[in-house]
């Protein structure tokens, strides 16, 4: 999966692949979204749709969506919103 910085406050997409990370989900690529979002989606590209609860869980936050697309390389995108925050994550 993909995690996504959809806030103003630095290093969130770090510390929830952190988060992600240690309930054994993978993350392939961390960053900034294009975008501001107000609220954390989980956004399921391909596969089951069950994913998206499983990282929503992880997260303790998100909206599952589900929309395909075969060109992205991961199956679940993550836009970290503006109620998103981090528990701690460990080292």
């Amino acid at each position: 999966m993909e995690v996504l910085n959809g806030t103003r406050r630095a290093g969130v997409a770090r510390a929830a692949t952190r988060m992600l990370r240690r309930q054994g989900l993978d993350v392939v690529f961390f960053g900034n979204a294009d975008e501001a979002a107000d609220s954390t989606r989980v956004i399921v590209r391909r596969g089951d749709p069950g994913r998206g609860r499983e990282v929503r869980q992880a997260l303790g936050a998100g909206q599952i969506v589900v929309e395909p697309d075969s060109l992205r390389r991961v199956d679940v995108s993550v836009i970290l919103g503006a109620d998103f925050r981090a528990r701690d994550a460990g080292p």
